[in-house]
């Protein structure tokens, strides 16, 4: 049995068969040469079972004898503490990779545990970002330098990098608790964030005006069409016949959008059983992606869903969609119809930075200056806040049936046409819940002045009117009332009179003329 040298290495003659070449002087360790003329050091030994392993050194040439015959060394003092080096190399060859964890994470956490929307980001950004970039690199491997340079490079889309940053985190903590990684050594802990521009758009009051009347062009003449600038056409239509009407179902989603908060594909997949146009409620989900509970609407959106007419699939059977595609009733109205008539209608509008979610935020908004309480808008759009606190308050339909009417009368007025004081103003009567003073100041201040200067009224209040302001307005202007104290007043009135005569049409009259007491004016300013 010679002794291992360079020289005696170099002399080996590769034959047609393996053969290993021990080395004399120590134990174990040897060289293997293939019949392709590869020779690499190896070490044999037997571990703590008795059980006969071989580990591979490495190649010849990478090492030198030496360095070669160090390693053997170590690893026969390793085998001599118990260990099993050639076991744990195994184990290392076979831990799963970063894309096996994805796997997992996808499966047994993602489809499990979030909502359908979620689900597809999770599984977008796993696709395009996570796995090209990490996936090759063993789960116990990755260190926070790794997860930083992944970050680093996706610093051009912020939101999307804290995304994947997020989904990462979130996978790298169930590989801690499946025992693929030690407990306390997520990679992804201590990499900040980057900075997010957040969104808080919604529609002012003039921007709902011209929202509105763009809705009511697209439902009668149609929307103009939108020509490149510079564009030609050899026989193109007259100018009068340039408009397309718009979907009148995806107009329908967009109104209900805005009458009732809810999200896209909450009211895109509505169902006719989950329609109560009796108890006047919709069920939609308790929270993103959950199940659906019925969810009180107001009477604006409760109109719109009465106006739909009952679709019939080819079986002749009803669609069970509220909104079912125009070519096949088994399925909803796809996105793309509803995306591409809310295209035309803001550039139409002229709010072209206005997304389709911004109605929601719009409900918020609105909501929040009704004086509405945290908790009711919270339940009203459905929102997973202050957790505990939800285990004890019970969501109560009645005040928020009101807060929704309270946004219903000022969407509409918006919708209608009626400036953003005169909005707010609806808003505010509504959400006094009371009849009386809901005649008094709404309808006072959606009725716009029509009849002669015939009588009385002072010129300032005229020239008001005749600028766009309505009578009640103009007064509150003319007296230099704030908003709430004509609502205090107006309140007042209604109060004089009893329940049962706000609900006759008579309180209006009785109501209008208090109020105008109150104001000091004749109630002909007013009525």
């Amino acid at each position: 049995m010679p002794n291992l040298t360079k020289r005696y290495i170099d002399s080996i003659a590769v034959t047609p068969d393996r053969g290993i070449h021990w080395d004399s002087a120590l134990k174990g360790f040897g060289l293997l040469v293939l019949p392709t003329g590869v020779k690499s050091f190896v070490f044999n030994y037997r571990n703590a079972d008795g059980r006969r392993r071989r580990y591979t050194i490495g190649r010849f040439g990478a090492l030198t004898v030496e360095q070669a015959r160090a390693a053997a060394r170590d690893l026969a003092g390793r085998v001599a503490r118990g260990e099993d080096p050639a076991a744990a190399a195994k184990s290392r060859r076979d831990a799963p990779t970063v894309s096996d964890l994805l796997d997992d994470y996808l499966t047994k956490h993602v489809d499990v545990v979030n909502a359908p929307r979620t689900r597809e980001v999770v599984r977008s950004t796993v696709r395009l970002h996570i796995r090209p970039s990490l996936g090759a690199l063993k789960v116990a491997g990755v260190i926070r330098e790794d997860v930083q340079r992944f970050h680093h490079q996706m610093k051009e889309s912020p939101r999307a990098a804290n995304l994947a940053l997020a989904a990462l985190s979130k996978a790298m903590a169930l590989a801690e608790y499946w025992g693929w990684r030690p407990k306390g050594s997520n990679p992804c802990r201590g990499v900040k964030r980057y900075p997010e521009k957040k969104r808080s758009r919604f529609l002012s009051g003039d921007e709902m005006v011209r929202l509105g009347r763009a809705i009511q062009e697209a439902e009668t003449v149609g929307l103009p069409w939108r020509e490149r600038d510079g564009a030609k056409a050899k026989h193109r239509p007259k100018e009068e016949n340039r408009r397309t009407l718009v979907s009148p179902r995806a107009l329908a989603v967009i109104k209900l959008l805005l009458f009732t908060g809810a999200r896209l594909s909450e009211i895109r997949e509505l169902r006719w059983r989950d329609v109560d146009l009796e108890r006047g409620t919709i069920a939609l989900p308790g929270r993103k992606g959950g199940e659906r509970l019925a969810h009180p609407v107001s009477s604006m959106a409760r109109g719109i869903l009465e106006a739909l007419p009952r679709i019939k699939l080819a079986s002749g059977e009803p669609s069970p969609w509220v909104l079912p595609a125009p070519k096949d009733a088994g399925r909803p109205l796809s996105r793309s119809v509803i995306s591409n008539a809310w295209q035309a209608l803001r550039a139409r509008a002229g709010i072209p930075d206005v997304r389709l979610h911004d109605e929601r935020h719009t409900v918020g908004t609105f909501a929040g200056q009704t004086n509405a309480n945290a908790f009711l808008i919270r339940d009203l759009l459905r929102h997973k806040t202050t957790a505990t606190t939800n285990i004890y308050v019970n969501a109560d339909e009645d005040p928020m049936r009101a807060t929704l009417e309270a946004l219903g009368r000022r969407i509409e007025a918006g919708l209608g046409g009626a400036s953003a004081e005169m909005q707010r103003l609806a808003a505010t009567a509504s959400s006094a819940n009371d009849e009386a003073a809901e005649i008094a100041a709404y309808d006072a201040a959606r009725d716009m002045f029509e009849r002669d200067g015939d009588r009385a009224i002072p010129p300032e209040i005229t020239a008001l009117v005749l600028a766009g302001r309505s009578r009640l307005t103009a007064i509150r202007l003319w007296r230099g009332l704030t908003q709430s104290e004509l609502a205090a007043k107006a309140q007042v009135a209604a109060t004089e009179i009893s329940e049962i005569e706000a609900k006759r049409r008579v309180c209006r009259r009785q109501t209008l003329a208090r109020l105008a007491g109150a104001l000091d004016v004749a109630p002909e300013w007013i009525a």
